[in-house]
């Protein structure tokens, strides 16, 4: 690798302001991997080509590998082993490259390194934590540098770390807009803003951070109730005369189970239960037991693919459940009810840092046909939006609706 040779003017830019610390709040194909990779070489005194090892950070496994498959091949003419399973590359300078991924908690914990690349640092759950317990001592030894890159997704910690390098010599802030890179098209930039909401192009493509998030929810942090407390293990139960909703998102492979429940009358979430990698058996009991703290509550269950078989045992344990149909249809109609719900400050939900940061990251993409499709971003996670928006949707629906609206109760 011979560096700057690749690089456009605007990561140039980013190089020559470079302190040791540095955090790039930049569009869409502005070009971070391919900077933080060239970094990784040729970044500091302490980098891989002078012998010193590197860790490369991503918030999942998706965004890690992705960035893994692009080392390989950038790396091939110095790489001497690779293994696969620890995602680290060995090289001839005697340096390695590490990979790690946030959703491990002890992510590079024991390990010393003279550079850190942390990539999408604004969809990493936990980023605060996992910086300051676990990352940053890394960094000790060798007096290391870390870098920053992310597209801004409201103002979480990614945004506190653009607003400490701001005032803090040895941090520096890039702000890096899709339009820096001389090799996007201008036209299809304009299509974007054209096409986009005016929020979303801002915080995409022009890289700004927005006060509320920059996805499809606003006011988020308006709605966050610090009396509320959503505990699923706590002791609290139905209060008399209330009506509840649970909503229950099923997990799948990687993904969470989430069960939503929503107290009807004042429109708040009163208790939250998150899980994965628990066969379905307990996650149907831990529905239950549930739902026996919350006796009377409707379930409204998804209905898709293996939720299906799973809302027929909640029948057949005389659970009052009806089946939400995902289709992209009926997804856009209970996320735009939750997000106007959000909008007119109709809701309230506890201070659930995992919830937050997935309602915030949570976005939309407008599809050739002219319709929105909703989801989480690249690598992120939606289950607990749609959990809630599963419940929100069920307070109106079926066949509890008018009791469930009653004024009164």
């Amino acid at each position: 690798m011979t560096g700057k040779a690749i690089l456009h003017p605007g990561q140039e830019r980013v190089l020559q302001y470079a302190r040791r610390f540095n955090v790039v709040a930049c569009g869409r194909r502005w070009g971070k991997t391919t900077l933080g990779l060239m970094l990784a070489w040729t970044g500091r005194e302490t980098a891989l080509r002078t012998g010193f090892d590197v860790a490369w950070v991503a918030p999942s496994y998706k965004l890690m590998d992705e960035a893994w498959r692009m080392a390989k091949r950038l790396y091939r003419p110095f790489i001497v082993r690779t293994d696969a399973n620890l995602h680290r590359m060995e090289l001839s300078t005697g340096a390695a490259l590490d990979f790690w991924t946030l959703e491990d908690e002890d992510a590079g914990r024991g390990r010393k390194y003279g550079l850190m690349i942390v990539d999408e640092a604004a969809m990493a759950r936990h980023l605060e934590a996992a910086w300051n317990a676990s990352l940053s001592p890394t960094l000790t030894d060798h007096a290391g540098g870390a870098w920053f890159f992310s597209t801004p997704k409201g103002r979480n910690y990614f945004w506190s770390l653009s607003q400490l390098a701001q005032r803090d010599p040895l941090w520096a802030y890039h702000h890096a807009p899709s339009a820096d890179n001389p090799h996007l098209p201008a036209a299809e930039i304009e299509r974007q803003a054209l096409a986009l909401p005016e929020r979303i192009f801002a915080q995409e493509y022009l890289a700004q951070f927005l006060e509320d998030g920059g996805g499809v929810f606003r006011r988020v942090m308006a709605a966050v109730d610090t009396d509320l407390h959503a505990d699923p293990h706590a002791a609290r139960a139905a209060a008399d005369g209330r009506a509840y909703v649970i909503g229950v998102d099923w997990g799948r492979h990687e993904d969470f189970t989430v069960i939503t429940v929503i107290d009807a009358r004042d429109r708040s979430v009163v208790a939250v239960d998150r899980f994965t990698q628990i066969d379905y058996a307990v996650q149907l009991g831990r529905l239950q037991a549930m739902h026996q703290r919350f006796p009377g509550a409707q379930i409204v269950a998804e209905g898709n693919s293996m939720g299906g078989p799973l809302v027929e045992q909640l029948r057949r344990r005389n659970l009052p459940v009806r089946a939400f149909q995902t289709t992209q249809a009926s997804k856009a109609e209970a996320v735009e009810s939750l997000a106007l719900a959000f909008e007119q400050g109709a809701i309230r939900i506890p201070p659930v840092q995992w919830l937050i940061d997935e309602l915030m990251a949570f976005d939309q993409e407008r599809l050739p046909s002219g319709a929105l499709r909703y989801s989480a971003p690249r690598g992120g996670h939606d289950d607990g939006v749609m959990s809630l928006a599963i419940a929100w949707h069920g307070i109106g629906r079926g066949p509890m609706a008018s009791t469930l609206s009653a004024p009164g109760l």
